[in-house]
């Protein structure tokens, strides 16, 4: 599994099992839902970059990971726990590596948020570790980018409409909503105080007026996951894709979206920049090339717009990141962190107009 060590959840720090979940609640639950009666056992917390509570945890003989917002959830957070339980609902019998969703409570009475127990996926995550051999064998290495693209056209492949989720998103004027929906979240960060602008991202809305005129005129519409990249997936020990992790952010849409996110993050030629995962060693991974031709060979899709995807994965990002910069000034976030968020938000705004002046 991940690293099991202590877990930071946004502004609080939480050190224990029960300091998340309370765990004769848990337990009670368990055993009125047919799991199982007993206390739980061996319950420890997960790390993995999110800022939601996953925590592992023993009743009987079998293991369970709970997943639930932080100690203090965003006013939205239930809401999108909810939709992860949706989705993974609407994964489960199809060829999408996931974790299998074994049970789910919107009862916030009971552990005070909506949550949902899964089965434990038994990997490792290489942007917080990477065990020998995936570390001294560079084409397992090789094997592990072309099964995140594999990941992807599995994902790309569900009909959403066949797995009960033709309501999960709005698909009308998908990829033409998208700039101002961005735009309006970078308009949002003027109320904290300190914040310098978007001036000091450089000239963000010429990357959206850009956006707005090459956008592609069709989709092919399909599940997204919305922040996909090496972060956010567990492989076993032969490289393999064990389980795409961290939904929250899925929705219907076109999925170029999901392939433009991961080719922001990838290294071409051994490069690194600010934005690029944070692997060690790089030297087998696929090329980005590579990616493309196995994304396109195996999906059938038209790749010609793939510039389009990789700005507006840029612009999406950048204003994301800046979002913590503006928290920090304004005292609500660590500083340190919110300085080295921005720094990334210049780089990506940069990248998208080198991109743009490229195509």
């Amino acid at each position: 599994m991940l690293d099991l060590t202590v877990l930071s959840l946004g502004d609080c720090h939480i050190d224990a099992p029960h300091d998340a979940v309370n765990l004769q609640r848990l337990a009670a639950w368990m055993s009125e839902n047919g799991f199982g009666t007993g206390p739980i056992d061996d319950a420890r917390l997960l790390t993995g970059g999110t800022q939601n509570v996953l925590l592992r945890f023993r009743l009987g003989a079998r293991e369970f990971v709970l997943r639930r917002p932080p100690a203090r959830p965003r006013p939205q957070s239930n809401r999108i726990m909810e939709r992860e339980i949706q989705l993974l609902g609407g994964l489960a019998d199809s060829a999408v590596p996931h974790p299998k969703l074994v049970a789910a409570c919107t009862d916030t009475s009971v552990l005070g948020a909506v949550f949902y127990v899964m089965e434990p996926i038994d990997g490792f995550n290489p942007t917080v570790s990477m065990p020998a051999p995936a570390r001294d064998d560079p084409t397992i290495r090789h094997r592990m980018g072309m099964e995140l693209i594999d990941g992807l056209v599995a994902l790309a492949g569900v009909d959403h409409v066949a797995a009960g989720l033709q309501g999960f998103g709005r698909l009308d004027g998908f990829l033409e909503r998208q700039v101002g929906r961005w735009a309006g979240e970078l308009a949002t960060y003027d109320r904290f105080e300190n914040w310098p602008g978007a001036g000091a991202l450089g000239d963000v809305a010429a990357v959206g007026d850009w956006l707005e005129s090459h956008c592609p005129p069709t989709i092919e519409p399909g599940i997204i996951h919305g922040d996909y990249h090496i972060g956010n997936v567990i492989y076993d020990g032969n490289g393999s894709l064990a389980a795409i992790v961290d939904w929250e952010m899925a929705t219907l849409g076109d999925p170029l979206v999901d392939l433009g996110r991961l080719l922001l993050s990838w290294p071409d030629g051994g490069e690194r920049k600010k934005f690029t995962m944070r692997v060690e060693p790089l030297d087998g991974f696929p090329t980005r090339d590579a990616l493309v031709a196995r994304y396109s060979s195996r999906t059938g899709r038209d790749v010609s717009a793939l510039p389009w995807f990789e700005v507006f994965a840029c612009y999406k990002l950048g204003i994301i990141l800046e979002g913590t910069h503006a928290r920090a000034v304004a005292g609500l976030a660590d500083s340190a962190t919110g300085t080295r968020l921005h720094q990334s938000a210049v780089a990506l705004l940069d990248e998208a107009r080198r991109i743009v002046e490229r195509t």
